[in-house]
């Protein structure tokens, strides 16, 4: 089989794409409104690129209307946001978060998630997440430029909170313990305890 994605519709494109480019981790984002509103919503076009400075990269799309989410608004007007990475256990937590809620409602309290504070931005915590990071923006990029689908947050870390049950020494996380589910096509997701182990060559 082989795919033209020069002639395939968006929808159908995005559709191959999500469905082989897998397992895809989640980034479960915590904003605030210049107004002080909180938001939470989860985006799997998501992955870390750059260890110096330390910064990951968060895509969200734009709505077939124009609009664009809520996150992108309160990033652009506040310049802060905290990346959670998904365990199991808050699989249908974060689920409840991907609504297409009214503009400005929280999906804090349309899920019935608690918080903690954050250290470094104002952004509140999902409480009990895994691994969370405080981070401030570092760019916003429209792609592609010329007629833009979807907009990057390129997001700098400031500060990791990672929860001591997950780790396995102190230098080391434990990906069973850590227990994260990854994104696949369609309704589908998995957990990320089956591991192998490689040594690279050298």
């Amino acid at each position: 089989m082989q795919l033209d994605f020069s002639s395939l519709a968006p929808a159908d494109a995005y559709r191959w794409l999500a469905s082989t480019v897998t397992p895809r981790p989640i980034a479960w984002v915590s904003t605030l409104s210049a107004d002080g509103r909180r938001n939470l919503a989860p985006f799997s076009f998501f992955q870390v690129i750059s260890d110096e400075p330390p910064t990951l990269m968060v895509n969200t799309s734009i709505r077939d209307d124009g609009s664009v989410k809520d996150t992108l608004i309160n990033v652009r007007e506040t310049g802060q946001l905290v990346i959670h990475l998904v365990d199991a256990a808050h699989a249908e937590a974060m689920n409840a978060t991907a609504a297409n809620l009214p503009h400005g409602t929280s999906e804090f309290e349309h899920a019935g998630i608690a918080t903690l504070p954050s250290e470094r931005v104002a952004p509140p915590r999902v409480a009990g997440a895994p691994v969370a990071f405080e981070c401030e923006l570092a760019q916003i990029q429209p792609y592609p430029a010329d007629a833009p689908s979807c907009y990057l947050i390129f997001a700098r870390v400031l500060l990791a909170h990672i929860d001591d049950a997950v780790l396995r020494d102190e230098r080391h996380v434990d990906p069973a313990k850590l227990d994260l589910v990854g994104r696949l096509g369609g309704t589908q997701y998995c957990r990320t305890r089956d591991t192998f182990s490689m040594v690279r060559p050298k």
